[in-house]
């Protein structure tokens, strides 16, 4: 039968030894270590300065004004000449054609030229019948005497206007004038252009 196996502690010598080795390797690797690092720096020698900033806030200029940039002016423009100019027939003159002169219409044996006189003109009327005496004048009892002139168509022989050349003097009166003598009718080329015919208004009624 074989006997236990029983626990025997290593010599005491192999101990200290190996913690011997241990503690010289520490203390070997502790000075390597202190010779590589440098020295530390002694800084209580350096001045200290102390610096202090200051901002200065900048003076606010005047904007200046726009400068007023010249307008270049435009090139003139290049005077160009057409390259080919038609030539214009200018167009044959026509003849002139002598100016017809109006051809006068020929006057009435006796009858005088320009104005005619209230004898010549009853001659030649075919209708003259005397103004009206208006009833508000002859109310009033209104008179008085002027002359009246009258335009007469040549061709036609009617009154184509009548005028007061001199006035009766009162407005009712003249109006009537007018009136009565624009119904004249003449014989046609008999009469003249101008007929001054003299008129009268009386309480008994109108004369010339």
């Amino acid at each position: 039968m074989a006997k236990p196996i029983l626990y025997q502690p290593p010599p005491k010598k192999l101990v200290w030894g190996a913690l011997g080795c241990a503690v010289f390797i520490y203390v070997g690797a502790v000075v390597a270590a202190m010779k590589h690092e440098p020295p530390p720096v002694d800084l209580s020698d350096i001045p200290t300065a102390s610096v202090e900033a200051m901002l200065t806030p900048a003076e606010e200029q005047p904007t200046p004004p726009p400068e007023d940039i010249p307008v270049p002016e435009p090139p003139p423009m290049p005077d160009i000449k057409p390259e080919f100019v038609e030539e214009s027939t200018p167009p044959p003159k026509r003849p002139q054609q002598a100016k017809a002169a109006p051809i006068k219409a020929p006057q009435a044996i006796g009858r005088p030229p320009g104005s005619m006189s209230i004898s010549g003109a009853k001659a030649v009327a075919t209708f003259a019948p005397k103004p009206d005496y208006p009833y508000e004048a002859r109310s009033r009892h209104i008179t008085g005497s002027g002359v009246c002139v009258l335009t007469i168509d040549v061709a036609s022989g009617s009154v184509t206007d009548a005028t007061m050349a001199q006035s009766v003097g009162n407005p009712i009166l003249d109006n009537a004038t007018i009136s009565g003598f624009r119904r004249w009718r003449f014989k046609a080329g008999a009469a003249a252009p101008k007929v001054k015919v003299p008129i009268t208004f009386t309480m008994s009624g109108a004369s010339y």
